[in-house]
């Protein structure tokens, strides 16, 4: 069964959100899921995409992705009324939500999109949420507006100062966490790298840190043990036992070696589709 494309749009610089027909998933997901799609049947690489919204009357989901690699930049390229071969989900442990108190919730680019339907849930179970984005520029920064309409408090970073405060995400966390009554939970996600040092801040006021995992990923069902990563000492897949972790345990370097293992072969495929390519045969 493929799934049709009903609305596409450019959020920011390489950054795209389309509403794609899936009545299933619209219907059974909850924040912190996500989906594993194949764009094509027969070649396509499997990758996951957060479910950053869904509508259950109309059927659709929505996905938020960068063009950073072959299938993104692959999909980047669709326009609405194609169809995408296999979209499989909901996929992961739900973010477990309850009244914790005052909420900070920290974004990082791309992680804003699975980011947004945990601050929403959040905010509905009556929490106050204070919401910290942070993207490299101005161009870079996605749904502010969105984040503005449910958040208690909202901080803007950008790392060359284009936009809101000129500073990484941990320096404002850093000061929420020493106020008087600091935060009784704090949600991360981001780059691999920014949850790290967010987790080393909120480790020194000991306030519980939930971090959500984007990792290599290709079966979805724990089978191909792709997406394994280190948490308190123990093998976890990111597809079954996550996508979200306590970030005290989470062994960040091992989990960023992993990462990195494919970097070169992702250029090159990407590279490789951004070139012209004869459509016939000719350039064989």
């Amino acid at each position: 069964m493929s799934h049709k494309i009903v609305s596409k749009d450019k959020l920011g610089e390489n950054v795209f959100t389309a509403e794609v027909e899936a009545s299933l998933i619209a219907r059974a997901r909850k924040p912190g899921q996500f989906v594993i799609i194949s764009i094509n049947s027969e070649y396509s690489e499997r990758i996951p995409l957060t479910i950053a919204d869904s509508d259950r009357q109309t059927g659709t989901i929505r996905l938020i992705w960068q063009s950073v690699g072959k299938t993104t930049a692959e999909l980047a390229d669709m326009q609405a009324g194609e169809k995408i071969a296999n979209v499989v989900g909901p996929l992961g442990k739900p973010t477990h939500i309850e009244n914790f108190g005052t909420v900070v919730c920290v974004g990082g680019g791309i992680g804003n999109a699975p980011l947004l339907p945990i601050v929403k849930a959040l905010k509905k179970a009556g929490n106050k949420v204070i919401s910290i984005l942070g993207a490299r520029s101005k161009e870079l920064l996605i749904l502010k507006d969105e984040f503005a309409q449910i958040s208690d408090e909202l901080v803007i970073t950008t790392d060359d100062g284009s936009y809101g405060r000129k500073a990484l995400v941990t320096e404002p966390l850093k000061e929420l966490c020493r106020r008087d009554q600091k935060p009784d939970q704090v949600f991360a996600i981001g780059p691999a790298i920014m949850m790290k040092f967010c987790c080393e801040v909120t480790r020194q006021f000991n306030i519980p840190t939930q971090v959500s995992l984007n990792t290599i990923m290709v079966d979805g069902t724990g089978m191909c043990g792709g997406c394994r990563v280190e948490v308190d000492g123990q093998a976890k897949f990111v597809c079954v036992d996550g996508p979200e972790f306590d970030g005290h345990k989470v062994n960040f370097d091992l989990m960023m070696k992993r990462l990195d293992a494919y970097k070169e072969q992702e250029q090159k495929a990407y590279e490789q589709y951004k070139k012209h390519r004869c459509k016939i045969g000719l350039d064989q």
